[in-house]
């Protein structure tokens, strides 16, 4: 006879008051976390190239551009390290001491990233000295994700999963308004040179202090239910990692799968968006960037929309529809876009957000329902990662080259449509996972 393990219960394995805490725990984590990448991806479509990769900005600034966007995807390229080691220990030695390592790591490269020299100070060591940080940070996030996601969803009661994984995922769109909110802030309140000589340095210097608080809160978060459970019956795996690639591999290219097109599309809104409007189009940063910021507040509201549609229809329902709005929408933005009215560029910018909030608001959930409980980490971790490769990691580099190869935007749109198309079909080889039990059942 066996027993529902409490994690699989409607009212849950903690109580209220652990699970604020740690609600609040995985928000403020992901969100500082995601505040110290975007900060780089958004200067690095308006500033870095010219600071760090000089003689060739001068030389040729289209493939200048290019080559700085590709800045962002080197950090992806070790997101799948983050994640195989931060998952292989997260579900040998726990969650919660995961996230407290890859949030400290992520902060202190960001932090050394606002004292770095530039090229005409050092020369070639400047650029090699910030790729070396943005590996720590792609390091960092490859691993953070899946411990945020796993703590959130297994102290959720059954029917909840999808609004309480939706909890970390706020974090991306959070974390962008702050750093594209600090942005506007410093581009409105002071002069380009300034900006450019010093002003760029203050959003990194000011990610120590965030740091400090993610600690202190996260901390005091108990360590994941389902993790007890697995400790106390010795049922944790001897070697998850082997298990998870002997066992569970078609999961792990369906999460792959899935995340491609959200990633990819989010990534324009991080990075592409800002820097094609500023530097194409000739539009003014500051309105820019608040639009951008507005725009994010529509990311928040449909990602949590999102996770508790999901809860209510079903995990595919939700992401098949946030996939038919970005598909949809793709041609009809980049006209608007290219009006060069910031009224018309914001809408397009916050319609975009519908499908990106429903396409990520149930990932939580969905992903750690498709493992057991002894390689869920590091599965999903990995999926995770190898979607984000597959997806963001190149979508700025991949969109400058489409519009320098093609001069039409909408090329870039169709891109980002046949990615829709690959995530739709991983969605539904995945098929519903909404009830699927979490818990350790016990005979």
């Amino acid at each position: 006879m066996t027993a529902t393990s409490s994690v699989d219960s409607e009212t849950g394995p903690s109580s209220k008051h652990e699970e604020r805490k740690v609600l609040a725990g995985t928000l403020v984590g992901t969100t500082i976390e995601w505040y110290d990448f975007f900060i780089f991806a958004q200067l690095t479509g308006t500033l870095l190239s010219p600071l760090f990769l000089t003689p060739l900005q001068q030389a040729n600034p289209g493939l200048a551009q290019i080559l700085s966007f590709a800045l962002i995807g080197i950090s992806f390229l070790f997101r799948p390290l983050g994640a195989v080691v931060a998952g292989h220990l997260g579900d040998k030695l726990g969650r919660k001491a995961m996230l407290v390592f890859t949030l400290v790591m992520m902060g202190a490269a960001t932090a050394l990233i606002g004292m770095l020299p530039t090229y005409s100070q050092i020369g070639v060591w400047a650029p090699i000295l910030l790729i070396t940080l943005r590996i720590l940070q792609g390091f960092s996030a490859g691993g953070e994700w899946g411990g945020a996601a796993l703590m959130a969803v297994e102290h959720a009661p059954m029917s909840k999963r999808g609004i309480f994984g939706a909890y970390p995922q706020i974090g991306v769109p959070i974390g962008m308004i702050l750093a594209t909110g600090l942005l506007f802030f410093l581009n409105s309140s002071m002069s380009r040179d300034d900006f450019a000589a010093w002003g760029w340095r203050v959003p990194f210097l000011l990610s120590i202090v965030l740091i400090v608080v993610g600690y202190l809160i996260r901390r005091a978060v108990a360590e994941s239910p389902v993790f007890q459970e697995m400790a106390a019956r010795k049922a944790e795996s001897r070697a998850p990692l082997g298990e998870l690639l002997r066992k569970h591999k078609t999961p792990v290219v369906y999460t792959t799968m899935i995340f491609i097109a959200n990633n990819a599309a989010g990534y324009l809104l991080i990075a592409f968006f800002i820097s094609y409007a500023t530097r194409s189009l000739q539009m003014p940063a500051p309105p820019v960037l608040l639009a951008t910021t507005l725009a994010s507040f529509g990311w928040l509201i449909f990602t949590l929309a999102g996770g508790w549609l999901s809860d209510r229809i079903g995990r595919v329902k939700t992401f098949l529809t946030g996939y038919a709005i970005i598909f949809a929408w793709m041609i009809p933005m980049f006209a608007l876009i290219d009006t060069k009215d910031i009224v018309l560029y914001g809408v397009a910018l916050f319609v975009l957000t519908i499908g990106l909030g429903l396409s990520y608001g149930p990932m939580s959930a969905m992903y750690a329902e498709m493992f057991p409980a002894n390689v869920r980490y590091s599965g999903i971790s990995i999926g995770y990662a190898f979607g984000a490769i597959l997806g963001g990691a190149f979508a700025a580099s991949i969109a400058e080259w489409l519009l320098q190869t093609t001069k039409w935007t909408g090329s870039i749109g169709i891109y980002i449509m046949i990615l829709c198309v690959i995530s739709s079909i991983g969605v539904i080889l995945a098929k519903e996972t909404k009830g699927n039990l979490l818990g350790i059942s016990r005979h």
